[in-house]
């Protein structure tokens, strides 16, 4: 599993023309892709990691603030570049594999005592975030692994 993390002060997410997620208090926007290979025991790393990272203002961690998270799924996040000029999706698992694994990432943040809105898996989504700091990182379930 693949996230890329932003901390914001407002998020949505909109399909065809309707606001299907937002935040509009200082939190988190996560982009979360899935890949062949992940398991519920990512999901939940992945989430505690998440909920308790120390990246909002002065070192606190959602958690600590019970500060608001957007999740979007986003496929593109396993895109492979290396080759040609057309992006490989192979690495990105397919829906019927990634759906549940995003679905059960927000599921975990939420048992966790977080607050989550979602875009809409498999849906064509437009982004609307102010990104505060700014602050980006990338989470992978593969950072344990070494």
């Amino acid at each position: 599993m693949r996230i890329v993390l932003q901390r914001v002060t407002r998020a949505s997410v909109t399909v065809e023309g309707e606001v299907v997620g937002s935040i509009d208090a200082p939190g988190l926007f996560l982009l979360v892709g899935a890949t062949h290979t992940d398991s519920v025991a990512d999901v939940e790393r992945l989430a505690d990691k998440v909920w308790n990272l120390r990246i909002l203002r002065d070192e606190r961690s959602a958690a600590d603030e019970d500060a608001p998270i957007l999740v979007a799924s986003q496929f593109t996040l396993y895109a492979d570049v290396r080759k040609g000029r057309r992006p490989s999706w192979s690495d990105a698992a397919p829906g019927h594999v990634g759906e549940p694994l995003v679905d059960a990432f927000v599921a975990a943040l939420r048992a966790r005592g977080a607050t989550v809105e979602t875009g809409r898996f498999g849906a064509d989504m437009a982004v609307d975030l102010v990104n505060d700091g700014p602050v980006t990182l990338v989470l992978d379930s593969t950072m344990w692994a070494r």
